[in-house]
């Protein structure tokens, strides 16, 4: 298996998925290990850095790649197997921004009261205990939290020469912003242009579901990957799996329809491998899904639809696939 080690300079970051040319090409089957900025461009260090002071009007989420995968034509699958996700640095930062968030007033949800206060919080990690830690700044309660390395960005480029911003989550993928993404899950990727021309980033040492105030422990990451790609059946929208669930991601406004879409897909994808009516399917769905809640703050938002593997027969999807890869993850 090739290994193939890229660190982007600044200038090499992208902003977008779609519009940009590869900065590698690559074959299936290729090991990548690589580094990704947090959200914030590694600005934000100190409580004292304010994000309308620090990053302002300059573009966040910066993206590795995109990655030329070849082989892979509009209609195929990209397999994106997290092998492994290390923070990259020994703290984190998290922020409160004004207009931007669950709970506050923002551009989209508008209202007469004023935006809350901007804050900053810095955690520390430590690696020997694996965790973070946060501290109260208006007193001084502290808590140590476990660590849970997860990609905040993992996407391809949209179709019809479509640009979107990193900060955008649709069909493509993108800033899903689901904890379901860490080490140990495949992500399935519907193929839109030649070579697939995908990108991962926006690191997060700990996330909660739903990302309330609208920024994780935000923080550069080492990551590997390995890559595969399965020809035709490309799905809808992103679908993962680990050794214990099917999940999918569904992405729009207003949240319910995040969940229909999450919904209309994981029933399709039962079908699909039971070979069930979709009838059928949509009433086992009723009685065995779980829904978290990836984001409720971005463009659009996200929401998983998971059905936990061990409450059906076992079936291998695209010829088990994830398990060979969580077997060569362990030679990397």
């Amino acid at each position: 298996m090739e290994v193939v080690e890229f660190r982007p300079t600044r200038e090499q970051y992208r902003y977008t998925f779609g519009g940009a040319e590869p900065v590698a090409v690559i074959d299936p089957g290729t090991a990548l290990r690589l580094w990704t900025e947090d959200a914030f461009g590694g600005r934000i260090r100190r409580h004292g850095d304010l994000f309308t002071a620090v990053v302002g009007d300059l573009p966040v989420n910066p993206q590795t790649g995109p990655f030329h995968v070849r082989g892979a034509e509009p209609g195929d699958t990209l397999v994106l197997h997290i092998a492994a996700l290390s923070p990259a640095r020994d703290w984190g930062a998290s922020c409160a921004i004004p207009g931007f968030g669950g709970l506050t007033s923002t551009g989209r949800t508008a209202t007469l009261q004023d935006p809350l206060p901007e804050r900053t919080w810095i955690y520390s990690v430590d690696r020997a205990r694996g965790t973070v830690g946060f501290s109260a700044l208006a007193t001084d309660f502290t808590v140590d939290l476990p660590l849970a390395p997860m990609l905040g960005t993992v996407g391809v480029a949209p179709a019809q020469g479509e640009v979107r911003t990193s900060m955008a989550a649709d069909a493509f993928g993108g800033n899903m912003d689901s904890p379901e993404v860490r080490a140990g899950t495949t992500c399935y990727l519907g193929v839109n242009v030649p070579g697939a021309l995908f990108s991962v980033g926006d690191g997060h040492y700990r996330q909660g579901e739903g990302e309330s105030c609208g920024t994780a422990v935000e923080g550069a990451m080492a990551v590997t990957l390995i890559v595969d790609l399965v020809k035709g059946h490309a799905p809808a929208w992103p679908r993962l799996e680990s050794d214990d669930a099917l999940a999918v991601i569904g992405s729009a406004r207003p949240l319910e329809d995040a969940w229909r879409i999450s919904q209309v897909d994981m029933v399709h994808w039962l079908a699909d491998l039971h070979r069930l009516d979709l009838m059928d399917a949509y009433q086992l769905l009723s009685q065995t899904a779980r829904t978290p809640l990836a984001n409720v703050v971005d463009t659009n938002y996200s929401c998983v639809t998971k059905v936990d593997k061990a409450l059906l027969p076992r079936v291998e999807v695209h010829e088990g696939v994830h398990d060979t890869l969580r077997l060569l993850a362990a030679t990397v």
